[in-house]
């Protein structure tokens, strides 16, 4: 051995060493010292702001973002702040790959291998909470966990997803989804939404593959529903929203018939087409996905005798509803379950969720029907409001 070969063999070990990171992984290529952030700094309006690339601790993980979806709770916090947040860099559907990781880590939180290059996605932040644990379906879900993209500005500032990277700290959920496209892995947190408002529908008992199932709302979470639904093999499926082109894309998820709820005047007309949809039957089970306290109380109407609703649509204040809780629940021993976000469980059960859909041919890509860079992002959550496509990503070339 000369001294040539003894002097590349000592700066691959300080390579290495200045990786911080176990068994011999290095990074994919440089790593700058600035990265970019889009911060929330008032009301409508993003900031495309720069700051260092922090230190990465021996228990943290640098990853580079490659994209990220535009959801409700972003747009709402970028419309009027209502999670008092500001400032703060959002998005907490994201996905990249790691670019840098401490000597610590080693799996990901599902016990799989963690490597450089490695695609991941995020799920919550531990708190010093024993009833948030990973496979434990009787516990509570995430909810009120922290998640990155809706933490408060920091020393960090790295903080969500609608950045050119992210450091994940050390206590902090992440899981290797290398095998999933990059569309797939940007819908993996609002399918797990669905994913778990199935699961808590089954709890019911009421819900089976053959069931009957009304789905009111056609955005991109009920649009998911219907393919979790598919997924199951339920096959008699009623999509219920006020937009034709949101119908026609419920059919192409799986949906047998639609109705739209402009083309009739009144809650009785309304129930009547949904029942005429199923062949002069209501509904087994009902999933109420809008957001929308006049839906809430029209849904009751669409469910027969002691069937089942999951209401999923409230991710924040939307105002009260109104019911008769004699002819709506009580005599018709309606069972009622409330769905919010997820379970890490729900997680990792989405992952198998997206190759299945993919696997019986269901489109779940095409619902992401805008993509913007990162400095159009202002452009991007004014899209989102306005309602004129469906997901709305934030991608990074």
């Amino acid at each position: 051995m000369n001294s040539t070969d003894i002097e590349q063999i000592v700066r691959k070990v300080l390579e290495n060493i200045g990786n911080g990171s176990p068994d011999n992984k290095k990074s994919s290529g440089p790593i700058p010292t600035k990265s970019r952030v889009a911060m929330l700094t008032k009301p409508e309006h993003f900031d495309i702001r720069e700051y260092n690339i922090p230190e990465v601790g021996d228990d943290d993980i640098l990853v580079k973002v490659e994209g990220c979806g535009v959801c409700g709770t972003d747009a709402h916090e970028f419309k009027r702040d209502p999670f008092s947040l500001i400032p703060v860099v959002l998005g907490h559907e994201g996905t990249g790959e790691i670019v840098k990781m401490g000597k610590n880590v080693k799996k990901d939180s599902a016990g799989k291998p963690l490597a450089i290059g490695d695609k991941v996605v995020t799920c919550m932040i531990f708190k010093d909470n024993p009833d948030i644990t990973m496979f434990d379906l009787n516990k509570q879900n995430v909810g009120g966990a922290d998640v990155y993209g809706l933490l408060p500005d920091d020393d960090k500032h790295l903080n969500g997803w609608f950045a050119d990277y992210l450091l994940v700290r050390g206590g902090s959920t992440i899981f290797n989804v290398s095998d999933l496209d990059l569309d797939s892995r940007i819908l993996i947190e609002p399918c797990a939404v669905l994913v778990h408002a199935v699961e808590r529908a089954k709890t019911t008992g009421i819900l089976r593959f053959n069931s009957r199932v009304a789905v009111q709302g056609c955005g991109p979470i009920g649009l998911i529903c219907i393919a979790v639904l598919r997924t199951m093999g339920v096959e008699n499926i009623v999509a219920i929203d006020g937009e034709n082109g949101r119908l026609e894309f419920a059919k192409k998820m799986g949906a047998g018939k639609t109705v739209n709820f402009k083309d009739y005047k009144g809650t009785e007309a309304l129930a009547e087409a949904v029942k005429d949809a199923f062949g002069g039957y209501l509904a087994d089970f009902a999933f109420q996905c809008t957001g929308s306290p006049v839906a809430h109380s029209n849904i009751y109407k669409f469910i027969r005798n002691g069937g089942g609703l999951c209401e999923l649509g409230f991710f924040i204040n939307g105002g009260d509803a109104t019911i008769n809780p004699h002819f709506d629940i009580c005599s018709k021993e309606i069972t009622i379950v409330g769905s919010w976000v997820y379970t890490l469980r729900d997680y990792v059960t989405t992952f198998d969720f997206l190759k299945r859909a993919k696997g019986i041919g269901l489109p779940l890509q095409e619902l992401i029907t805008h993509k913007f860079p990162l400095e159009k992002i202002n452009e991007a959550l004014e899209t989102n409001l306005k309602m004129t496509g469906l997901k709305i990503a934030i991608v990074n070339e």
